[in-house]
């Protein structure tokens, strides 16, 4: 850095001091050219005698011009050699008597206050017209910078092709960008040493200044209050070009990150349906098979004459059947249930009906637990299809059973709240992450706390919530190492009773 601001400085007094010989030399001649003019205009009056009157009036049109274009003290130099011009022409005095004329006096006294006027207002204009064209320029720059940030290939990193644009569009000497969020620093431009330092540390200790000494910008790049990079420019720049340009760099940045979050959400979206639909597929194609296998175990476990040792191969056939059915009808039914082809056959069941229906499906995985069933009301009626209640509650009991911690209860609730029958099923065991509790009931997602531990294929909660969903319903969990785990489902039931 201690080099980088001595080759600055360096560079700086050169162009100074160039910058001093040529004005100087541009004063001198504009003087001269002021003087030659009064020259002239004295030999005019010498020769033609009738001009001598008005000969003030044609100094002050040297005087008036000289002032608008070149400056005051130009024009307070040809007001001097104007006076004495003038006196020498209407006198022929000494110059002792010459300077001590007040006429003189008041002509010159007039002169420096008409080329000093005239020179203020000249100045306040071009700084005007010079600001206001800068303005223009700055705004121009500014327009298209953020045109050509709109085209931008967000595939890519936008860094570079930021960087590369601030330096082309804005001709700034040299530009580095530092992106956070990649933790890398982009550079466009001629820079005497290696400014990824001090580009990171302008974001981490979020300093933004301007030295107009070394012809520094440095800006906090932010997206609202979040700091998301830094921005360095070397060149001729304004305060408010570079607060701009670091506000285009921030919005360019939150465009690439979302749009690279649609991107990995839509390839995981193609992902989840190409697998889906190969599952499916599988699930249609196992189905012929799995149903001549149960037969032939079936037929088999029927014929009779078979030792101990053929029986209990039969009946594993037979187990293992079971499962492979239950699969490939839970992923059959989820598919119709996505496209829309499952039609709800609604009738009213008694919800103790159902409660004792379910438990008597599972009367061998509930054998080794405690089940204790809490319903708020045992006449209560719900217009569900009774099928897709089944498998929702099988679901949830079944998952129960899994995750429960071995002699702990498992508890099934029914109230009838607001118009709608709360479904719940409650058990002891491992704590569902808060991060996984919107998530699992997503369609092969299984909580990475728990996908090691108990064999699963993430497909039942999310039948279950699709279940919920047809019915008009919603699903939820709630998880905690003290209450235990509770697995909700809300299905709309308006007030009435099963008849006594």
């Amino acid at each position: 850095m201690a080099g980088t601001d001595i080759q600055a400085h360096a560079g700086f007094r050169v162009r100074h001091v160039r910058f001093s010989g040529t004005r100087v030399l541009l004063f001198v001649l504009e003087c001269l050219l002021g003087m030659i003019a009064v020259a002239m205009v004295a030999a005019l009056t010498q020769w033609s005698r009738w001009l001598l009157p008005v000969s003030v009036l044609l100094y002050l049109l040297i005087v008036v011009p000289t002032a608008l274009l070149c400056g005051f003290w130009q024009a307070l130099i040809v007001s001097l050699s104007a006076v004495g011009a003038q006196a020498y022409a209407t006198t022929h005095q000494s110059q002792a008597r010459i300077a001590s004329d007040p006429v003189n006096s008041v002509t010159l006294i007039v002169f420096v206050l008409v080329a000093l006027i005239v020179s203020r207002l000249s100045a306040r204009i071009t700084d005007h017209a010079r600001e206001a064209e800068s303005r223009g320029h700055q705004m121009q720059d500014l327009y298209e910078f953020t045109r050509r940030t709109l085209q931008l290939n967000l595939h890519v990193e936008p860094g570079p092709q930021l960087a590369e644009l601030v330096h082309e569009i804005f001709s700034f000497e040299a530009v580095a960008l530092f992106d956070a969020d990649l933790h890398a620093v982009y550079q466009a431009g001629i820079w005497p040493a290696d400014p990824q330092e001090i580009a990171q540390n302008v974001y981490y200790f979020e300093t933004s200044d301007d030295d107009a000494e070394t012809g520094l910008g440095r800006r906090v790049v932010r997206l609202g209050s979040v700091p998301v990079g830094s921005l360095i420019v070397r060149g001729e720049t304004t305060p408010l070009t570079n607060n701009a340009i670091a506000s285009l760099i921030a919005i360019t940045f939150d465009r690439y990150r979302a749009f690279a979050n649609e991107s990995r959400i839509e390839s995981e979206r193609r992902a989840e349906q190409l697998r889906a639909t190969v599952l499916d597929s599988l699930a249609h194609a196992y189905k012929t098979p799995l149903t001549a296998i149960r037969a032939a175990s079936t037929g088999l476990g029927e014929m009779g004459h078979l030792s101990a040792g053929q029986a209990e191969l039969v009946s594993l056939i037979d187990e293992q059947t079971g499962l492979l059915n239950d699969l490939t009808t839970k992923l059959l039914t989820t598919s119709r249930l996505d496209a829309g082809e499952v039609a709800l056959k609604a009738t009213s069941v008694g919800v103790a009906t159902l409660i004792e229906e379910v438990v008597t499906s599972l009367s061998d995985r509930l054998a080794s637990m405690k089940v204790v069933i809490d319903l708020k009301d045992e006449n209560l009626v719900v217009a569900c299809d009774r099928q897709l209640m089944v498998m929702l509650l099988t679901q949830y009991v079944d998952n129960a059973c899994k995750y429960a911690i071995y002699g702990t209860a498992i508890t099934i609730r029914v109230a009838h709240v607001m118009g709608e029958a709360i479904f719940s099923v409650h058990s002891i065991g491992p704590v569902i992450p808060m991060a996984d509790r919107e998530r699992i009931f997503d369609r092969y997602y299984r909580s990475a706390a728990q996908s090691n531990r108990t064999p699963g294929t993430g497909i039942g909660l999310s039948v279950a919530k699709r279940v919920a969903v047809i019915h008009g319903g919603y699903v939820w969990v709630t998880s905690d190492e003290i209450e235990g785990t509770t697995f909700f489902a809300a299905i709309p039931a308006p007030q009435r009773k099963k008849a006594q």
